[in-house]
Formats: structure tokens, sequence, C-alpha cells
């Protein structure tokens, strides 16, 4: 009963969320996280954020479902990924205080089929669900989540982001180079559309990281993995290849 295990345990909320940890339990699921594992434990906590659980689990199928960055060559996976999956639970965390209007069913398929676009055959993908221990519409939930974050971020720190003339040439005067094809540097008036777009990025991802920075000193964040002296998880190695 692998899959229903994981459902109940995964650090991946969706629809059934996994309930909130009382600081006695949270307490004790730090202490059995530190003691030896054994050969048969499959699971592994890696980090408690406001009381959620991260698993070992939810590494290997961030990874293998490509909702994460891959890795560097060489680096420690678990390492890698475990802080996208702490900033993750915890813009999670709050926007489900403001409950956001529902993505588009579209989207979301949008996204499942681009998802199962990354193996051959639907035999690899659904080998790989296999493998990560989720069920189809848990990994659908996965996608929407992923989704309210994203429209969360873009009504929050892009829509109202819009530099007057002034900031936009200033900006193209700092980076004009940037702005060259083949060779030349287009005008102001050619490169305006793409230099808004940048400009907005960039101050955009300045807002963002300034906020999930203030959500994790707010939040209780404990982080058990510790890659030094680790070897590499089973399995994900393989699935960052």
């Amino acid at each position: 009963m692998r899959g229903a295990r994981h459902e109940a345990l995964s650090g991946w909320p969706s629809r059934c969320r996994r309930p909130r940890l009382s600081p006695g339990v949270a307490a004790l699921v730090l202490v059995l996280a530190c003691l030896p594992a054994r050969a048969q434990i499959v699971e592994r906590v890696l980090a408690v954020v406001g009381g959620q659980l991260i698993l070992l689990s939810d590494c290997l199928a961030a990874l293998r479902f490509g909702l994460v960055d891959p890795p560097p060559a060489g680096a420690d996976p678990v390492a890698a990924t475990l802080p996208a999956l702490i900033e993750r639970q915890l813009q999670l965390a709050e926007i489900n205080r403001y409950l956001p209007p529902e993505p588009a069913e579209t989207l979301v398929d949008e996204r499942l089929r681009a998802v199962r676009g990354r193996f051959p055959d639907d035999a690899a993908f659904e080998a790989a669900l296999a493998e990560t221990g989720l069920g189809a519409a848990q990994l659908r939930g996965m996608l929407r989540d992923d989704l309210r974050i994203a429209s969360y971020r873009q009504q929050r720190f892009t829509n109202s982001l819009q530099p007057t003339e002034d900031e936009l040439a200033r900006y193209y005067r700092a980076h004009a180079a940037e702005f060259a094809r083949d060779g030349a540097i287009p005008s102001f008036e050619q490169a305006r559309a793409e230099a808004r777009k940048r400009l907005i990025a960039e101050r955009s991802s300045a807002l963002i990281a300034d906020w999930i920075e203030g959500l994790r000193r707010r939040a209780e964040v404990t982080i058990l993995y510790r890659a030094q002296g680790e070897p590499a998880a089973s399995g994900l190695a393989s699935a960052t290849s």
C-alpha cells in the first residue's frame, strides 16, 4: 500500500491536506527522524516546515517529474532540491490563508501534458508514478498548487509593477548592450517592450525573494537533512539523469 501511505504523508498536500502536527507530535517526529535509519525504512523526514513534513520521497517526486530545477552535476540531489521544497511549502501555507481562485482545468491539463511529455510513453510515466508512490490525482493536485502559487505571485508582485517611461529609459541606457542583436544595439523605441519585460521581471524577483524570506522568518523551519558525509539517497541519482 505504498501509494496510500505516501498520500497520507506526502509533503505536497493538495485536495486532502495533511493535518498540521501538534508541537508534541512534531517533536516526536524530529526525534524519530534523527534515529539511525534501518535498511527496510523507505521514507525519511528531511525537514518540518510550519508543522508540515517534507519527505525523501517528495524530493524524488519533484525531480522525477521536473517540478524543480535539476541539481548541478555532481551535487547531492537532496541537498540541492530541499530548499525549493521548503520555499514551496512556505508559499503554499501563505496563499492558503487567502484562498486565491482555482486555476482553470485547462491549465492543469496543459501542465500535466507537459509533465507526461518528459517520458517516452505512458508505461514509463506510470512506472514513475509507482516509483514515487504517487497517484495520478495526487500529481494533478501538486501541479494545481504550483499554478495557484504562480497566480498569486503574478497578482501580488507583477501586475502592479508598471515602470514609468523615465524608468524604462534609464534601464535601457544601463543595459543597452544586452539588447544587441547580431552586433547591433536597437534604439530605445525598438527595445522598449523587452526592457519593460526585463525590468518588471527583475523587480518582481526581488520582491518575491523578500517575501519568501519574510515567510521563513515567521515560520518554524527545522532542517534535518545534512549532506556532508552522507551518501546520495537511493533512486535520486537516476531521477536527475
